[in-house]
């Protein structure tokens, strides 16, 4: 496997939540989210995978499984050991930019289970836009 680069920029949004990968591996998986101001997504967690996210603008308040939160603002970061049930919401009041590493033990067949045992066993490894769609020409990238 050969060295790769990438760039922090994804399509902006008019509305819910885009992901946007950016580098893989076998072993770890490098992407963009980027979410609407009051986007929040279901109490979750990754089996075999811990990751970690930095916010890049906006702001993000992460929940744990007893709902308390935890404000990140930009340039601050968390780590989420693998079976850590959280959730997150864009708090700020613009756009949250958020750059997701996530490291693999190996390949699990479940790659997320949300608390009612919902299972998701694809990674999102195109471009994808949920609840919205891109806004042709406008992107957000970090300068």
């Amino acid at each position: 496997m050969e060295a790769s680069t990438f760039k922090l920029k994804t399509a902006q949004i008019t509305g819910g939540r885009s992901h946007t990968p950016l580098a893989k591996t076998d072993h770890m998986t490098i992407g963009l989210n980027y979410y609407a101001p009051g986007r929040k997504n279901k109490l979750h967690t990754h089996p075999g995978e811990d990751h970690m996210f930095v916010v890049m603008d906006g702001q993000a308040t992460f929940y744990n499984k007893e709902h308390q939160g935890t404000v990140l603002n930009k340039g601050e970061g968390i780590m989420l050991p693998e079976h850590h049930y959280y959730y997150f919401q864009s708090t700020g009041d613009k756009p949250l930019a958020l750059f997701r590493v996530s490291a693999k033990k190996s390949k699990p067949k479940v790659l997320r289970v949300d608390a009612e045992g919902n299972q998701r066993t694809e990674e999102e490894n195109e471009f994808v836009v949920v609840d919205g769609k891109a806004i042709e020409g406008r992107f957000w990238q970090l300068t």
